[in-house]
């Protein structure tokens, strides 16, 4: 049966300008120079940089015109003659950073990673075939410098992709010429293979030899730090076991990293605040590229101009009217958008700044208060999804080092002394304690748990595991050195 009925709900939504503004305020620096640019290139209304003025002249010629332009009440030109960019539409910052004049970034150039490989081919003779299989091995190669795929997936896609019919031992034969390339070690399929092959290429030697031998018949147990089993099964000393120990951690596990001109290592942060410390007070200041002067371009001005001294009037010149208008509409809502994006970072730096004075003052983690997104929101009386917008994207450059600004932010526990403490000093006192332990005896998880809770910090085991890991710290057995 089919019934009508009438519902009352109600919704919020946000904008389109309200959803672009909160897009703008998690942009890192570069990222929004980036959207900066296309801005300027879309929007022809929007100018950058200082432009003369006329204001005074400019101003008075066409405030005496208003009674002029009633007869198009849906375009009120005067309010888009006006000299907006001084002061209201050019935006101007008193607290610029020293790092607001104009400068280069060095990018890396040269050949990639796959190519620097290929270029080495050259010297080996090879078929036309065996050349293409090659290059695809070398396309396969990861930025780590392994070969993560199997030789059966790679003879399946040579025949799907490069219409090259070969077999696994063919493919197998033309690895081994990519494996002897440079760096050494490349083209792995496994640790265990990348390190043997960095091995057999070194000068022979006792000590060469005897971890060539370990690594191919006891890897696990090396890995693993099964230093006993391997004593006992290799029948060595100590000290040959050293030898080889160091020899093998003189290996590259990552070849592929060892490639200077390798573009994907380069990576830039530029930080969006800096911290300062100044006559034992902080200063804050925003990067001086989030401040960038704008104004509504004065060549969109003089076609109002034109259309306002213009007695007679086409559709096809109201039709241009309409679209300038768009234009200056879209030029000045940007610009306050801008100007709001800069006030809500300085905002929301400053009140962690001040949130988190004694770290900054003295660069201890320990002095780290327990943080949340919950209470800076709540002491700049904005949402938790702005606070963390601004947080998990940009960087401030402290006296200590330039870090991301969400690594301030940690849960809190609370001590036996009954004071809530950051989880970040916890992390920091297990990372000491590890520091300090004795290699040839590394503490188990249990045991640092105990040597925390001594100290004050009653956490479970599995806490610790986790810290730990959250650490990059390896656990007891990987950590004990002979």
């Amino acid at each position: 049966m089919l019934k009508q009925q009438l519902n009352l709900k109600l919704s919020q939504k946000l904008s389109p300008q309200q959803i672009q503004l909160m897009k703008l305020i998690q942009l890192p620096t570069q990222a929004f120079e980036q959207r900066l640019k296309q801005e300027i290139e879309d929007n022809p209304a929007l100018a950058s940089g200082k432009e003369k003025s006329e204001e005074a002249e400019f101003e008075e010629e066409f405030s005496n015109e208003a009674d002029d332009v009633q007869e198009e009440p849906e375009i009120d030109i005067d309010d888009y003659l006006s000299d907006d960019d001084i002061p209201s539409y050019q935006l101007r910052a008193n607290n610029y950073s020293k790092d607001d004049d104009e400068r280069q970034i060095p990018y890396a150039s040269g050949k990639s990673f796959p190519e620097y490989l290929k270029s080495q081919l050259r010297t080996f003779r090879l078929t036309e075939e065996n050349k293409k299989i090659a290059e695809f091995l070398i396309g396969s190669v990861d930025d780590a410098g392994y070969i993560r795929r199997s030789l059966d997936d790679i003879v399946d896609d040579l025949a799907f992709t490069q219409n090259i019919y070969t077999n696994k031992e063919t493919v197998e034969k033309q690895l081994k010429i990519v494996q002897s390339l440079d760096p050494s070690g490349v083209a792995a399929r496994s640790l265990k293979e990348c390190l043997l092959i960095q091995l057999k290429r070194r000068e022979s030697s006792e000590v060469i030899q005897l971890s060539i031998k370990i690594l191919e018949e006891s890897f696990d147990a090396f890995a693993k730090k099964h230093y006993e089993k391997l004593l006992k099964k290799h029948e060595i000393t100590k000290d040959q076991l050293r030898e080889v120990i160091e020899e093998i951690s003189s290996l590259n596990p990552k070849p592929g990293g060892s490639y200077s001109n390798n573009i994907h290592n380069v990576e830039h942060v530029i930080p969006d605040f800096t911290i300062q410390i100044k006559d034992g007070e902080l200063e804050l200041s925003l990067n001086g590229r989030n401040a960038p002067q704008l104004h509504v371009s004065s060549h969109y001005k003089n076609m109002l101009k034109g259309y306002k001294e213009t007695k007679k009037r086409t559709s096809e010149q109201k039709n241009a009217v309409m679209f300038i208008k768009q234009k200056l509409d879209a030029a000045k809502w940007f610009i306050e958008a801008i100007q709001q994006r800069q006030q809500t970072l300085m905002l929301t730096m400053n009140a962690i700044m001040e949130y988190q004075k004694d770290y900054f003052l003295s660069g201890d983690e320990r002095d780290l208060k327990p943080m949340i997104l919950k209470d800076i929101a709540e002491k700049i009386d904005m949402d938790v999804s702005t606070v963390s917008r601004v947080a998990n994207s940009k960087y401030v450059d402290t006296p200590y080092g330039t870090t991301l600004i969400k690594d301030f932010f940690s849960e809190s526990m609370t001590n036996t002394k009954g004071e809530e403490v950051s989880t970040r000093e916890i992390k920091k006192i297990l990372e000491l304690t590890v520091e300090k332990e004795d290699k040839k005896k590394p503490l188990t998880d249990e045991k640092l748990a105990q040597v925390l809770k001594e100290k004050g910090y009653p956490i479970a085991r599995r806490t610790v595991a986790k810290y730990r890991d959250q650490l990059s710290i390896p656990v007891a057995r990987l950590r004990k050195k002979l």
